[in-house]
């Protein structure tokens, strides 16, 4: 009769022990991968260009532009992209994995279909060409922006602020155009509009999406027959959706294929919102028969509109916005070639795909952390919430496009969940019995020591004040940071 082993003690502790270690591996290595691929995908983009221009003289220089402009495209896609589909994750109208997907998709569309052909190589006109004429200077100073932003984007990713790369650019290029020519070659009336829309966008952004709310929830949610609400105001507020949509696409979307000018954009906005009120009427009375008659029938109802609103502020990003990432590399591309310096050049298309390709990279590797932080940090969004903050993008950049103001769709965006966050607080306040509050409110104040707290205020105030402060430095910073690196590279550049 066979003994049973005795069990090896040695041996399980040496096979733990390596299980263990294994798993440690594992843990260290994990956080490697993304910045890995990012710097495989910078790599690509600078041999790609190699392979066309050479590695020689401008060549070179051209090289190092392209993977400059890959690396700004990754940040831009790691930050401003948590904007278009964070309030859908945060609502839960997407899963991340399928918000990545869409945001990927429909960047890279907008980018490559619908992307500028012209941008301003000194973004939107903050330079004068002409005070940094000699095409060695203009180089060193669109090279020293790209640096400067791409680094200060990527700063703000890391601390989890959700910045403005448009406001990043045009310090980076601000800073370099001082620190080449001067305070005179800076166009200071722009540079007072682009500081007026810090103020402008969130506030703008904030009050529309909190009067959206504010509509559903006494017109709709509140309502004791609900249903009945929903079937009649659900369908007009879709139509908003899709005219806004359709009005916030041609002009700001579209204008590689057409040019539409912002009185026909409106026009077809009306005609899509009429379209769209008669073919969802029907949709929304089936889809609500035999429901409930409570709140959560009626944010279901918002569910697919949030979905294909995420889709759709995505596509219209990377066409509005990847000229961030290129503008500065297409002027860099134009000049080593051709010698001169231009205030509007034409963008190759692999500048182009380099953009499109950087934003959807930056977006699948780094983007969950922004995307967490606009749609669960911030404050609790639902479908009903977030489909606020959709559509008071659109419409908030409607309305600066008709007043002229140079507006950044991150603080829009963000603005419009600070403004549900806010407006959720002031309406409970307000509805709730005041002996209530004032218990509640004592109970947040005895439990704001603990580690855990069973009560939280609806906008997290840490978060609040930490993305504020990034707002009101990024222009400065930036600024500052590519004046430095202008004076290195054109003291050791040659």
């Amino acid at each position: 009769m066979s003994k049973n082993p005795r069990p090896n003690k040695a041996l399980d502790r040496d096979l733990k022990s390596r299980v263990y270690l294994e798993n440690a591996n594992t843990a260290i290595r994990r956080p490697l991968v993304a910045p890995a691929l990012a710097g495989l995908f910078i790599l690509i983009a600078v041999l790609a260009a190699a392979s066309v221009f050479g590695f020689a003289g401008q060549g070179f220089i051209i090289a190092i532009a392209a993977g400059l402009g890959a690396y700004m495209a990754l940040n831009i896609g790691a930050n401003d992209v948590a904007n278009n589909v964070g309030p859908a994750v945060g609502a839960g109208a997407l899963s991340m994995g399928g918000a990545l997907l869409i945001a990927a998709v429909f960047e890279s569309a907008g980018a490559l279909l619908a992307g500028g052909d012209v941008v301003g190589t000194i973004s939107k006109g903050i330079i004068d060409p002409a005070a940094v004429g000699e095409p060695r200077v203009f180089i060193w100073a669109m090279m020293a922006a790209l640096i400067a932003s791409a680094v200060w984007v990527n700063l703000a990713t890391w601390i989890g602020a959700p910045v403005s790369t448009t406001h990043s650019v045009v310090g980076g290029v601000m800073g370099a155009g001082i620190a080449a020519a001067g305070f005179a070659a800076v166009n200071w009336p722009t540079m007072g509009k682009i500081a007026a829309s810090w103020v402008i966008s969130p506030m703008l952004g904030g009050l529309i999406a909190a009067l959206f709310l504010w509509f559903i929830k006494s017109r709709v949610a509140d309502q004791q027959d609900k249903i009945a609400a929903a079937r009649r105001w659900v369908p007009v507020l879709i139509a908003i959706m899709a005219g806004a949509f359709s009005a916030y696409l041609a002009v700001k979307g579209v204008k590689k294929i057409i040019k539409i000018d912002l009185q026909t954009a409106i026009l077809i906005g009306l005609g899509m919102a009429a379209l769209f009120y008669f073919v969802t009427r029907p949709m929304i009375k089936k889809q609500s028969e035999g429901k409930a008659n409570t709140k959560e029938t009626v944010r279901g109802l918002f569910t697919i509109p949030m979905i294909f609103s995420a889709a759709l502020l995505s596509f219209a990003h990377g066409a509005n916005d990847v000229a961030n990432a290129v503008g500065p590399l297409a002027a860099i591309v134009h000049t080593a070639e051709a010698g001169d310096v231009l205030a509007k050049v034409s963008i190759p298309i692999w500048v182009m795909v380099v953009g499109a390709f950087g934003l959807s990279f930056g977006l699948l590797l780094f983007g969950p952390k922004l995307i967490r932080m606009v749609g669960q940090q911030i404050t609790k969004l639902n479908p009903l919430r977030a489909y606020c903050v959709a559509l008071s993008a659109a419409i908030t950049v409607i309305v600066a496009s008709w007043l002229g103001l140079p507006v950044s769709s991150t603080h829009i965006a963000v603005g419009a969940v600070f403004g549900v966050g806010f407006f959720r607080e002031a309406h409970w306040r307000v509805t709730t019995n005041k002996s209530y509050v004032e218990q509640v409110v004592a109970a947040e104040a005895a439990k704001s020591e603990k580690k855990k707290r069973k009560h939280r205020k609806l906008v997290r105030r840490s978060h609040f004040m930490t993305i504020i402060a990034a707002w009101v430095i990024t222009v400065p910073a930036a600024a500052v940071l590519s004046g430095m690196v202008f004076l290195l590279l054109n003291t050791f550049g040659g």
